[in-house]
């Protein structure tokens, strides 16, 4: 078999772990095996025709919905925009460039459930840089924000790894105030991906989180694998996450309050972006 032939599509499959540390106010760690799918989503049609076990917005083995990103829709009979179609609106209307690639990392549906606490939009200008990260940062409260960055110059043309910085505007854990701040750490998909947020407030950092993985070409036979090594992973990380909170509970925390979401899906931010 050839490398066409084993590697037909950009989007691909990212094995790895997740790993959380929290600093305090108590200490608490956690690690877990779980894979990402690269979706670019103009490969979206050829990815439904071709794979057996992915399909877009009808039930399979996995599955990638529309209505599971972007704005939040109006009921479950309520209008869904094409998410690709939505994100380019969207950039441009910031005044961004975003008429090449959109590739998105995150959990598909398996066997028709998927929550993804963080999905990461990589978006490219017509010459194929990467011209901004936008972090979709989801809540168990059923909220869901956006933070875009854009990424210039020398950082999006040249591949290393970037850097960007953003306030909190989304209660996402229930165990965290709201005044604080994100640094995201990205390296951006290629044979893997890197994506690294510490969390802080005045006092300095209370958490780190991060997904590492390792690039595989995205066929029926992977997907296979995964499933098979990876049984029912989207069930086990909304489990995982009340798990956890069940742990810090004892450990003595107590739950936060938090302002509603924002009523804009996105925000903008005009933070500097670094590239190493």
């Amino acid at each position: 078999m050839n490398q066409k032939d084993a590697d037909p599509f950009v989007s691909a499959i990212y094995r790895g772990v997740v790993a959380h540390r929290r600093a305090r106010p108590v200490r608490h760690a956690l690690k877990y095996r779980v894979f990402s799918l690269l979706l670019d989503l103009d490969e979206m049609p050829a990815l439904d025709a071709r794979l057996k076990w992915f399909s877009r917005s009808r039930f399979n083995l996995y599955a990638f919905h529309d209505r599971d990103y972007g704005p939040k829709p109006h009921g479950p009979a309520g209008p869904v925009p094409d998410i690709a179609a939505y994100v380019r609106d969207a950039v441009g209307g910031f005044g961004l460039d975003a008429s090449g690639p959109i590739r998105l990392l995150c959990y598909p549906r398996i066997l028709g459930y998927a929550f993804n606490p963080l999905a990461v939009y990589f978006i490219h200008d017509a010459s194929g840089a990467l011209s901004a990260v936008m972090y979709e940062v989801s809540s168990t409260f059923g909220e869901r924000h956006s933070y875009l960055i854009p990424v210039g110059g020398r950082a999006g043309a040249n591949g290393g790894v970037i850097r960007q910085h953003a306030d909190k505007r989304l209660h996402v854990s229930p165990f965290m105030e709201m005044d604080q701040r994100y640094a995201f750490r990205v390296s951006p998909p290629r044979e893997d991906v890197v994506i690294a947020i510490r969390q802080h407030d005045a006092e300095g950092p209370i958490l780190s989180a991060s997904f590492a993985g390792r690039r595989e070409p995205l066929t029926d036979a992977a997907l296979e694998r995964a499933f098979r090594d990876y049984p029912l992973m989207t069930l086990k990380v909304i489990g995982a996450i009340h798990w956890e909170a069940a742990r810090l509970l004892l450990k003595g925390l107590r739950l936060k309050t938090g302002d509603p979401a924002p009523a804009d899906p996105i925000t903008l931010v005009r933070s500097k972006t670094k590239a190493v």
